[in-house]
């Protein structure tokens, strides 16, 4: 398995600026591979859009890297512009703030996180994946994404915390209530026994490309601070869009 991953990652070095279109031939000459491996290889990157064809029959690299590393810029950005908000943020309270991006099968993916100095443990990670429908991350991009949700109303809600919401019809009603209000909570919803408050972010184009949290003890988020903290959340998202070139009208 590491010797064919091995493999195209050299197959996918072959293609330059000096040479952006080589055929099966080609590609095992440079690299001195059978033939037979190079077709299996390059066969299987063309079905997956890594590589495509052109009007020679010969192949380039795909559209599929190009929405890679636009995903990568995107993370690369929200991580630039939001490290020092989100630091602002998790000063004025005792929690953990994590900012989640969508993949590509629809689960969320934590690409930043941050704990002001007091706060509890929270065993999350930077790249850790998790379904939407229990965080209040995940909340706030299925709120904005209706595809996505239709996607996920098709998959079983499975229980993860004592009050994970399994219904179809009321995740449907608590995404709706989100959209009014701006925001999406989770209260002892996941494995971590934490409550979350959320927002979405949105980049230049308006478009909801990833959600801020912060999470912490069920007593403490509840509190006294909570509506100062649900405002907290909301400004910082609406701050972080903005430095995305987002333009509120």
């Amino acid at each position: 398995m590491i010797g064919s991953v091995l493999k195209v990652c050299k197959i996918l070095d072959c293609f330059t600026n000096d040479e952006p279109s080589l055929g099966n031939s080609e590609i095992a000459a440079k690299l001195n591979m059978s033939p037979s491996t190079v077709h299996h290889l390059v066969s299987t990157l063309y079905k997956e859009g890594i590589l495509i064809k052109d009007s020679r029959n010969k192949y380039r690299l795909g559209w599929k890297l190009l929405e890679w590393s636009s995903s990568v810029m995107y993370q690369q950005d929200i991580y630039n512009e939001a490290n020092p908000l989100v630091g602002e943020l998790v000063k004025n309270f005792n929690g953990v703030a994590h900012i989640g991006m969508l993949d590509e099968r629809g689960n969320f993916v934590f690409v930043l996180k941050m704990a002001s100095r007091h706060a509890i443990e929270v065993p999350t990670y930077v790249g850790e994946r998790k379904p939407t429908y229990c965080f209040s991350t995940g909340k706030a991009l299925l709120s904005c994404k209706p595809n996505l949700l239709q996607t996920t109303l098709t998959h079983k809600l499975m229980q993860r915390g004592p009050n994970t919401i399994t219904s179809i019809e009321q995740l449907k009603s608590e995404i709706d209530d989100i959209r009014k209000k701006g925001y999406a909570t989770s209260n002892n919803e996941n494995e971590f026994g934490i409550y979350g408050i959320a927002a979405p972010i949105k980049s230049y184009s308006g478009q909801t490309v990833a959600a801020l949290n912060m999470v912490g003890p069920i007593a403490y988020m509840q509190g006294n601070q909570h509506q100062v903290m649900i405002q907290s959340i909301m400004s910082t998202a609406k701050d972080i869009s903005k430095e995305l070139g987002y333009i509120e009208i």
